[in-house]
């Protein structure tokens, strides 16, 4: 996971607020290598381990209602790149034609998807993009791209590291579903409130990024769904 040069990076990362990032990430350049080779190892023995259960979760999926067992959304990942995050379907087929956010208790929820959110099932076919490469097991969580349009300079930082399954805003930042049940304008609540709160976690952890601490977020994420 080696760093392109500066003036390599996509023209709206190249900013004065992402440089500072971006020169403590190139003091890191081992421990970035050493996150992708885990994320290598780690994400094929995982999904090899886990196929019995991915089987068992794509027939339920399959019989609960009709469409395909994975949710393809186009997310944004590093230095920007657009790509299509594998997801275990919780909703309804075509669900993202309306909002593009999710509550507790949308409508669009399938049966099947209540209890595979619930314990964030969804989540682990996205072993796949990290033996792709398309994401990492921990880093910020990918935004579609009308989110990442919305970014502040400060922001565009987050797209120096691949987007992640975890990160330390997923396990502490608790108040997001309360905030945009009670919502009267959920999408203006995500982007003026819940977006730039989990983005002080996502940028710190950017800017004191270590390989420790992604194991240590690891751990916090399997205690918290355990929970």
């Amino acid at each position: 996971m080696i760093l392109k040069k500066w003036e390599d990076l996509p023209k709206e990362m190249q900013l004065p607020e992402v440089r500072e990032y971006y020169d403590l990430l190139c003091k890191k350049k081992a421990q970035l290598v050493l996150k992708r080779v885990f994320d290598v190892v780690v994400s094929f023995l995982l999904l090899t381990f886990l196929l019995p259960v991915f089987i068992i979760l794509a027939i339920a999926i399959k019989i609960d209602s009709k469409g395909p067992v994975f949710y393809r959304q186009v997310r944004v990942t590093r230095y920007g790149k657009q790509f299509r995050i594998f997801k275990f379907r919780s909703m309804v087929t075509d669900a993202d034609k309306g909002s593009l956010l999710t509550v507790g208790g949308d409508s669009r929820i399938t049966k099947t998807g209540r209890f595979i959110r619930k314990y964030k099932l969804d989540e682990l076919s996205q072993l796949i993009d990290v033996l792709r490469g398309t994401m990492t097991f921990v880093g910020t969580r990918p935004e579609v791209p009308k989110y990442v349009e919305k970014y502040t300079p400060e922001m565009m930082a987050t797209l120096l590291l691949p987007a992640g399954i975890t990160s330390e805003a997923s396990v502490y930042y608790k108040d997001e579903n309360e905030l945009l049940d009670a919502a009267e304008n959920v999408e203006k609540t995500y982007l003026e409130v819940v977006l730039p709160d989990k983005m002080k976690y996502n940028l710190a952890a950017v800017r004191s990024f270590s390989f420790v601490d992604d194991i240590k977020v690891m751990i916090l994420t399997v205690l918290a769904v355990f929970r």
